[in-house]
């Protein structure tokens, strides 16, 4: 084995963890993917010789690499485009999908590390430095000596960046249920409620003020572009509207928790997660943006 070939080896056995990281800075695969791609780069570049903790090294050059695409994103988002505050709102993370059922033992392990897409919309409304060192220090406990550089402040500060931010997380963030088979259930009554067309039957599975997040993408105009609703009832007409859909609906598991995979003549219109409390539903996650959902691997359904 050459030289080069051993650290591309070495690379690919820290691959996995830098796209978790990589994925809870973003909330996109594909950009977690280039990140962890340009880390590789950045690594072949390097003289590894004065590199004692290659998992360390790479992590903390991967959460700048994530930064500096933070950055350029909120940049990019305070130009004037309309009502930004409500796009920002309506923006809904990529899920990461599995099938429900059959799950072996490497699954179980991953579904254990799961982020929740709850979490990764509160991580959409932190600053990219209280992001990183969010993610960084509580999520992958990397130490505050090792971020400050990155945000370029000293320890101290970084500690108050983490601390501000891990405020907002808990303070954004309800306890969930945590249970897949009651999860099936709340989600197993939805779907037939919308199927059947009943009102109050979707109501009574909604809490009162419920919140739907609906992301169709920057290029959806007209009535299906992103937007929130709130309320039990407004959400329920919103599922009523699109009940003719739900026929070839299949529960799958979206970022850990029970969801739904929307398919209508063989294409993915939609993929919903949800967060529920107390056996009813409080949030709700609906991706239709027609290009993310294309590159989402999505299970096959259960036959």
């Amino acid at each position: 084995m050459t030289g080069d070939e051993e650290l591309a080896h070495r690379f690919e056995e820290h691959r996995g963890h830098l796209k978790a990281v990589a994925y809870r800075m973003l909330g996109s695969l594909s950009e977690a993917e280039d990140a962890v791609q340009e880390a590789w780069l950045k690594l072949s570049r390097t003289d590894t010789d004065d590199i004692q903790n290659l998992g360390g090294w790479l992590t903390t050059v991967t959460g700048r690499i994530c930064l500096d695409m933070l950055r350029s994103r909120t940049a990019r988002r305070e130009e004037p485009m309309g009502d930004t505050q409500d796009t920002a709102r309506a923006y809904v993370p990529d899920p990461v999908l599995r099938p429900l059922s059959h799950i072996d033992p490497a699954e179980e392990v991953l579904q254990a590390d799961s982020v929740g897409l709850a979490l990764l919309v509160v991580l959409e409304n932190l600053t990219p430095d209280e992001r990183l060192t969010f993610v960084l220090h509580d999520m992958f406990a990397v130490p505050f000596d090792d971020i400050a550089p990155i945000v370029e402040r000293n320890p101290a500060a970084t500690r108050q960046l983490a601390s501000r931010a891990r405020r907002r997380v808990r303070g954004a963030t309800p306890s969930a249920e945590p249970d897949l088979g009651r999860q099936k259930q709340v989600l197993d009554a939805f779907l037939a409620a919308s199927r059947a067309g009943d009102f109050e039957a979707l109501v009574a599975v909604l809490h009162p003020d419920v919140l739907l997040r609906a992301d169709s993408g920057a290029l959806v105009r007209g009535a299906a572009a992103s937007k929130v609703v709130q309320g039990a009832k407004a959400v329920a007409e919103q599922a009523l509207m699109f009940a003719p859909f739900t026929q070839a609906a299949e529960l799958v598991l979206v970022n850990g928790s029970v969801g739904m995979v929307n398919a209508h003549r063989g294409r993915v219109q939609s993929v919903m997660g949800v967060t529920i409390v107390d056996g009813r539903i409080t949030d709700m996650y609906i991706l239709a943006d027609p290009a993310r959902l294309e590159r989402l691997e999505v299970p096959r359904p259960a036959v």
